[in-house]
């Protein structure tokens, strides 16, 4: 695997694999290998499902190696690929994802799949002594612990993609751990913030996806509507960081121009700001230690007249509430918390279920099933398919 020189460069092209490379930020990393076209080497591309657009990557990047979530895309994805592409290696499913992880001339891997599919191969890519750029927080949410121990086996490397816990990496450049005290999660709000918590059941999936600030997929645009994404990310610093529950507070931002803060012990506090742009902590991620020059929008500090931050109400939006305790309870609490989510998300979108459901059936979920101590990665995986199978046959009423 190639190393970074002490100057920060790097002393080759760097051998790329994006796991989940049609969705938003799998699409972003690639607008970062455009800027910087002879820093990367595109080895694997992977998707689920959009096997239309990852053959138009392809055909743009030809990568040695790419995979899908399913057999039939695979053979779909055949069929859209012609001429010189025709040749590339394609997998399927998690053994397929794993595989693409861990492949020799691979050096750094953008974690970018969506839920708890993640955790696998990111494993694996951290025990093939991978750089891994993580932007799924579900690996961390429900396999910290796992992780943690692949991180002491392998020589890999963890670098936080989410705009939140990159700020907080970059805040702690050159600080000593202890000298932390805690640290502040900044949130949007989303849509809702100032929208009366009376009127949330009738909230419809249209309403709950326009975000005011950030462009995101549909899943992660529907948990920062419930604040369930700030939740997420609250499990995920526990563990990027080594961090107390008790050191991590959110506060709601909504202007998105502080990312995140860190205070010191001598009372002191690190900010990092900057226009919301998911293509800066995504590069950051790809060239650390080095930053690189690129032309990103820059802040107006002429136009920027005002920061605003607020406490949440855990009585508006439970899904922190829930986070937090799940988080308390360890286990496997983390991984029913996520994956109950997943599946209340889902329902909602598909309008089975209404907005104030997606919590409800969190919480029921947490209630209900047995937390698990000190879990192993099977158990990780029962835990996971027992919320989803109970979320999924969970009588809630139709929304109107």
């Amino acid at each position: 695997m190639q190393r970074l020189s002490q100057n920060g460069a790097a002393d080759a092209t760097r051998g790329l694999a994006i796991l989940g490379a049609t969705g938003s930020v799998g699409t972003q990393t690639l607008d970062v290998v455009r800027l910087f076209p002879d820093r990367f080497d595109v080895q694997a591309l992977t998707c689920d499902s959009n096997v239309e657009l990852l053959a138009d990557q392809v055909r743009e990047f030809r990568p040695a190696c790419v995979a899908v979530g399913a057999p039939e895309r695979a053979e779909v994805l055949k069929r859209e690929l012609s001429g010189a592409a025709s040749e590339v290696d394609i997998r399927v499913g998690t053994e397929g994802l794993c595989a693409v992880a861990s492949r020799s001339d691979v050096d750094v891997v953008m974690g970018a799949v969506v839920g708890f599919a993640g955790l696998r191969p990111v494993l694996e890519a951290l025990r093939a002594d991978k750089q891994v750029a993580l932007a799924n927080k579900e690996t961390l949410v429900v396999g910290g612990a796992l992780v943690t121990q692949a991180l002491e086996e392998g020589g890999g490397q963890l670098l936080p993609v989410d705009s939140e816990h990159s700020a907080i990496f970059q805040c702690m450049a050159g600080e000593a751990e202890r000298s932390v005290e805690d640290v502040v999660l900044t949130a949007s709000g989303g849509p809702f913030w100032d929208r009366p918590a009376e009127t949330f059941p009738d909230v419809t999936v249209k309403e709950a996806l326009d975000h005011p600030n950030w462009s995101m997929g549909p899943k992660i645009t529907i948990d920062s509507a419930t604040m369930m994404n700030k939740g997420l990310e609250v499990i995920e610093a526990k563990w990027l960081f080594d961090l107390n529950v008790d050191q991590i507070e959110v506060l709601v931002h909504p202007q998105s121009i502080v990312h995140s803060m860190v205070s010191f012990a001598d009372g002191a506090v690190k900010a990092q700001l900057g226009v919301p742009d998911m293509k800066v902590p995504i590069q950051y991620a790809l060239s650390f230690p080095a930053r690189w020059p690129a032309p990103h929008e820059r802040l107006d500090w002429g136009a920027l007249s005002r920061l605003d931050f607020e406490r949440p109400d855990p009585q508006k939006f439970p899904c922190l509430r829930l986070a937090y305790e799940a988080l308390q309870a360890g286990g496997t609490a983390p991984a029913v918390l996520n994956a109950a989510n997943e599946v209340a998300v889902e329902r909602f979108l598909n309008e089975e279920i209404g907005f104030t459901d997606i919590p409800r059936a969190v919480e029921t979920a947490l209630e209900r099933l047995p937390v698990h101590s000190d879990p192993g990665l099977e158990v990780l995986v029962d835990a996971d398919r027992e919320a989803r199978h109970l979320v999924k046959e969970l009588a809630l009423p139709t929304p109107n």
